[in-house]
């Protein structure tokens, strides 16, 4: 690769540009991180924040997440995390997300933004029941909306909600309460005072140092962003786009950001300045031939919230993979599935799966599997034994007994090859 002229962004090739991000959101290997709580910790230290799905069909989506990048990983290393040593705490980042506890400060625009916003309005209408809310949990610790008992139902964003629940999400909203802990996915909420270190909570930073840390969270989440994309990439960076694009500006000057241009992409896209280290890694390696991370590739099944999978549109230019979370669209109209996620293997996108955790059956269930056209599972004799190995995965994360395969005509000599993998 020629180098750059002085002054000038680095131009990758596409080959580099998909190393380069598997590399960096640790998949090269998948599960390549000991099966150990503190790996947990280690994956928010390079991606920063995890999106918080609530929906549990395979597993929430940030344990999918981390199930790809953790050996053996298991929900409750997240949850000690989040509301036992409280080292990572649940905000809103893009949207709901979990960030490090430590960077509260610069996550604070959120609550100040909705504690203005609520004061003139929920607050004041609901006085009563705030009041009440507030005494139940100052007198009583950590509170379950539903333990208050039924109330009328209130409009609530984008639909009537029981007057209890809204109270407390809006408390949430504005810093005043927290989350203590989740029963399922139940919220239970207590003071913050109680929940984080007074110090912390004391402590502010301006309010566009705020912005410019959120906008570089998006960059340290997906590690290949340019500067548009959908709109909720951007939420709760910049007021707008020329603001956004003025702090983006900033971040470069400071070296925290590093321009590149991928070949084929119009603009340019943005590596986190730590992080050459790791495009050196990938542009050495495309160019020896050598299998991403220098070992034989495994497979990896992502969330469909994965970071790597923001961008849907540089899936779609970069991997040649055009997906879609069809969680939203009407079932007559999916092309897929409900619950789909995308198969990497090794620094490609191959194909789709749609697993299923059955809790009462205690089987893992495929109730889909689809590959991208011009893959062949059977081409690479590797390829059946890494994918069992994702499935076992799979298994052991939700603690399930059995597998339970496809069962059709044009699956099943590889189902064979994994069913005899998952027996060894």
């Amino acid at each position: 690769m020629p180098a750059p002229s002085p002054g000038a962004p680095r131009t990758l090739s596409r080959d580099v540009a998909r190393r380069f991000l598997v590399v960096r959101h640790l998949l090269a290997p998948p599960r390549q991180l000991p099966a150990e709580p503190e790996s947990v910790l280690q994956v928010m230290d390079r991606i920063g924040s995890l999106q918080f799905d609530p929906l549990e069909i395979a597993g929430r989506n940030h344990d999918l997440v981390l199930l790809a990048r953790v050996a053996g990983y298991r929900r409750q290393w997240t949850d000690r995390w989040l509301y036992e040593d409280r080292a990572l705490y649940e905000t809103y980042n893009k949207m709901l997300s979990i960030v490090p506890t430590a960077e509260l400060p610069w996550y604070r625009l959120t609550w100040d933004r909705n504690h203005e916003e609520h004061s003139g309005g929920t607050f004041d209408e609901h006085a009563p029941l705030v009041e009440e809310m507030l005494t139940r949990i100052r007198e009583g610790g950590p509170l379950l909306p539903r333990d208050v008992g039924p109330r009328g139902a209130i409009d609530w964003y984008w639909r009537p909600t029981n007057q209890v629940r809204a109270i407390l999400e809006a408390l949430a909203e504005a810093g005043i309460v927290g989350i203590a802990r989740r029963e399922g996915n139940l919220r239970v909420y207590d003071l913050v005072e109680r929940l984080f270190p007074a110090e912390l909570l004391a402590s502010r930073v301006p309010e566009r140092e705020q912005r410019s840390h959120r906008l570089l969270s998006r960059y340290r989440a997906n590690g290949l962003l340019g500067s548009g994309g959908q709109s909720e990439l951007w939420y709760g960076t910049g007021r707008n786009a020329a603001e956004r694009a003025d702090l983006r500006t900033e971040l470069v000057s400071s070296g925290r950001l590093v321009p590149v241009v991928v070949d084929g992409f119009k603009g340019e896209r943005f590596v986190v300045g730590g992080e050459l280290g790791m495009l050196e890694q990938a542009i050495d390696e495309v160019a020896t031939g050598a299998s991403p991370g220098g070992i034989e590739p495994g497979v990896a099944f992502l969330a469909p919230l994965d970071p790597l999978c923001w961008d849907r549109d540089l899936l779609r230019r970069l991997f040649d993979f055009d997906y879609v979370w069809e969680v939203y669209v009407p079932e007559k109209k999916r092309r897929w599935g409900y619950y789909v996620l995308p198969i990497l293997y090794g620094d490609r996108l191959v194909g789709r799966i749609e697993p299923r955790i059955e809790r009462r059956a205690g089987v893992l269930r495929i109730t889909g599997l689809w590959w991208e056209p011009g893959f062949d599972p059977m081409a690479d004799p590797a390829f059946p034994a890494a994918f069992a190995h994702a499935i076992a995965a799979h298994r052991d994360f939700g603690g399930m007994a059995r597998v339970a395969l496809p069962r059709t005509v044009a699956h099943r000599p590889f189902v064979t090859m994994v069913r005899a993998a998952l027996r060894t």
